[in-house]
């Protein structure tokens, strides 16, 4: 792998016109990269925004599994790497992932080092998750041979992140670390949130139908929101 790489960002929207511009302004100085938005059916202008910032556009049903699926299927680039629309992506950071693959040639892909932005000891407790916000890249055959990312409603990236531990090798790179919005803790009890969590992985491991956990997941978001909160911003399965 050398500089002149691909690495095509995959990064599914709904209604993100106002966190989607950041994260492109921090990729429009990025060197050999494609980048592509999947919208799931935005009604507030999204993939107009991503289009006049260069990046390609397509869309599908408001399914993040199936929208990163999407989007992988059509890129272009030997390394793929999938992000969150309310994430800023660090100066540095695809350089980084050149120079981790590069230095080990059996690792499979890896991550970054997820920081959230609202400042309480909450999120700082949250650093280094491991989902789809931390910023989840993979080489292009590795990807295919795991069968890509499943068009799950919920836990798509726990699933495919899991899959790919158990595949080959990978890495978290501390430095620079991704950020992320706190956004999807607003009107949130901590305890209610990893309540929500725990609630939510056991069902997967128990087999629940992938509808169940969408609407539980649903259930959970909306119901630990104060209600101006949700009056004031429809739930959003991307966030």
């Amino acid at each position: 792998m050398n500089s002149q790489t691909i690495v095509s960002i995959v990064i599914p929207t709904l209604n993100e016109a106002a966190a989607l511009p950041r994260l492109l302004g921090a990729l429009a100085g990025e060197a050999a990269v494609e980048i592509i938005v999947v919208d799931g059916g935005s009604s507030d202008g999204t993939p107009a925004l991503a289009a006049s910032a260069g990046a390609r556009i397509i869309a599908t049903p408001p399914c993040r599994g199936r929208q990163l699926a999407a989007g992988a299927a059509l890129a272009q680039g030997d390394v793929l790497l999938f992000l969150h629309a309310d994430s800023l992506f660090p100066e540095g950071g695809i350089a980084a992932i050149r120079r981790a693959l590069d230095g080990d040639p059996a690792l499979v892909g890896g991550n970054f080092t997820l920081h959230f932005d609202g400042g309480t000891r909450f999120d700082a407790w949250l650093t280094g998750l491991y989902y789809g916000d931390s910023g989840v890249f993979v080489r292009r055959d590795a990807y295919e041979r795991l069968g890509g990312i499943r068009p799950l409603a919920v836990l798509e990236d726990y699933n495919f992140t899991r899959r790919l531990e158990r595949f080959g090798r990978t890495c978290c790179i501390a430095t620079p670390p991704l950020v992320t919005s706190s956004r999807r803790f607003a009107g949130r009890s901590p305890a209610a949130i990893v309540a929500g969590w725990l609630l939510i992985h056991l069902l997967y491991y128990l087999k629940a139908p992938d509808r169940v956990l969408a609407w539980v997941y649903d259930s959970t978001r909306r119901g630990q929101r104060a209600p101006a909160q949700r009056a004031a911003r429809p739930f959003s399965a991307q966030s």
